[in-house]
């Protein structure tokens, strides 16, 4: 019985180990993207602060 379970931890831990790779990596890429995505934000509202623009704009066009 020692044996089956042995067996059966050593099956799975290659899925495991991959699939926690796997999600580490998606996860590091969301976390970039959100950074990236809330920096340019700011920064685009410094732009358009600085020349006087509102910015509720939608579409592109200036209110």
């Amino acid at each position: 019985m020692d044996n089956f379970w042995l067996n059966a931890l050593w099956s799975v831990t290659p899925t495991v180990i991959v699939g926690l790779l796997f999600w580490l990596i998606i996860r590091s890429i969301l976390r970039s993207d959100r950074t990236e995505r809330e920096t340019y934000a700011k920064l685009e509202a410094e732009e358009r602060a600085k020349r006087g623009l509102s910015t509720d704009t939608q579409n592109g066009e200036k209110q």
